[in-house]
């Protein structure tokens, strides 16, 4: 089950994360994803699946709320074409953020979520 409170804060994490690693380490992005999903498998406490699957939903939450926002202003900038392109190319963008997230944020995830587990 997906614990909504870990999802928005491994979301919010993963976006402040690689912004405050960036001047210090060059994959700042990598690093920052993987912190953010051991936090979320730490806050979930159900041990390695889960923290597993919910970090990777706090990644991929990142990529949804970017399509949306693509279809959004593709409708008002293009119109029915542009919400096609918007639609396509956002569900591509959460394809893609999914499986990364699945990678960095969904193994630290599974990691926190070991130590933490019960």
């Amino acid at each position: 089950m997906v614990k909504p409170g870990a999802v928005i804060t491994g979301f919010v994490l993963s976006v402040v994360f690689p912004v405050i690693l960036s001047p210090f380490i060059n994959q700042a992005s990598v690093l920052g994803l993987f912190l953010a999903g051991f936090i979320v498998g730490l806050m979930v406490k159900e041990g390695a699946l889960a923290g597993f699957w919910n970090a990777t939903v706090a990644g991929a939450l990142g990529g949804i709320v970017l399509a949306i926002l693509l279809v959004i202003f593709g409708t008002v900038l293009g119109g029915l074409g542009g919400f096609l392109i918007g639609a396509f190319a956002g569900t591509a963008l959460v394809l893609v953020l999914l499986l990364v997230s699945m990678i960095f944020m969904g193994i630290g995830g599974a990691i926190g979520g070991f130590l933490a587990g019960d």
